[in-house]
């Protein structure tokens, strides 16, 4: 008997459609001047991310079913001869297509109203919420598949007249705990680090007070682009997967490197706009100590925030890197190797 999950498709649609309308924002001026609206243009915003929702589920949703239906099944384990979907469906295929589609489409929405209701209520960010609570589901799991992964691999050694100290196996576990906990403090390090760029404001007088006359500071992210770009690179080699599967690891991770710093360069320059930011502080009487107000600004500016783009963009490819080093060189299982970095612990950080 074969057990399909109705949440199959997770939240991973509503993410990508929010993706989607904020980089469309930063390219058409009516999405940009509705999102510019408050509440109002919000709410639209929040509706069109809906709708574009359910367009990827029923997207992702079909070509989850026809995997299920015509995948040969060597994708497969436990199976023969034939396709796995002709072991699993009873019924004419157009039905089995139709009900799987709509009920998998219908878990994501379920997904996305769950998470709506979290933010709404004031708790917090319910889509990254319920992320989270996925990835910490499997943190038991991990810490037990890691120790049986250490004394395991003792007993193995055993056999072949290699005894290994119950202390020195203790250690090694504890060793795999304690690298993971440093690297969850290495990235919630680099998550808020930042370049603080001391602002000036000059003396106004308006009406009989006097404004102005103080110091701030402009902070400027390491890590300005977040998780975007590892989320763009995985996606983007999902498609290719056959013909980099051809490729040796190290190949593979050098590509997926080369795309995460692209991305980061790419959602900085979408995201981060050094001109308005100049305007903004010439507006409101404001320079920064040693540079001229206006497009000097604004050039300071873009110069500073490119040399800490290739920082974060360094620290992206070493995060999302790792766990597949793990995996390939040392055999550790994904669901261990994935604590030790990638999207998942960017994401479980930062909520």
């Amino acid at each position: 008997m074969v057990n399909g999950a109705v949440f199959a498709l997770g939240i991973m649609p509503y993410i990508s459609a929010s993706i989607i309308l904020q980089l469309m924002g930063a390219v058409m001026p009516s999405l940009a001047r509705l999102m510019q609206e408050g509440d109002s243009g919000r709410q639209k915003i929040a509706q069109y991310t809906r709708y574009l929702t359910i367009v990827i589920a029923l997207i992702q949703g079909t070509m989850i079913t026809y995997a299920l239906v015509y995948s040969p099944d060597t994708m497969f384990q436990g199976f023969d001869k034939g396709h796995f979907g002709n072991i699993i469906i009873a019924g004419n295929i157009p039905v089995f297509f139709i009900v799987s589609v709509m009920l998998l489409t219908t878990g994501c929405m379920i997904l996305t109203w769950l998470g709506e209701q979290i933010t709404q209520r004031g708790i917090g960010n319910g889509v990254s919420i319920i992320i989270t609570v996925g990835i910490i589901d499997s943190l038991p799991g991990a810490v037990a598949q890691a120790y049986q992964l250490v004394f395991n691999r003792a007993v193995g050694a055993e056999s072949a007249s290699m005894g290994v100290p119950q202390a020195v196996l203790m250690l090694a576990f504890l060793c795999i705990v304690t690298a993971s906990i440093i690297m969850i403090a290495f990235i919630v390090w680099m998550d808020n680090a930042e370049r603080r760029i001391p602002v000036q404001y000059a003396k106004r007088v308006v009406g009989r007070k006097i404004m102005g006359g103080q110091s701030s500071y402009l902070p400027l992210k390491v890590n300005y682009a977040g998780v975007m770009p590892i989320i763009f690179a995985s996606a983007l080699l999902l498609f290719p997967q056959q013909m980099f599967g051809q490729f040796s690891i190290g190949w593979y991770n050098v590509i997926y490197g080369s795309l995460i710093f692209a991305f980061s360069y790419f959602w900085v320059s979408i995201m981060f706009k050094p001109l308005q930011i100049s305007d903004e502080l010439k507006r409101n009487g404001g320079y920064i100590p040693g540079v001229r107000p206006g497009e000097p600004t604004a050039r300071f500016l873009d110069y500073v925030m490119t040399r800490l783009t290739f920082a974060g963009a360094l620290f992206l490819v070493i995060i999302a890197v790792i766990p597949n080093l793990l995996m390939s060189y040392l055999g550790i299982p994904p669901k261990i190797a994935n604590f030790f970095g990638g999207t998942g612990a960017l994401l479980a950080v930062g909520v």
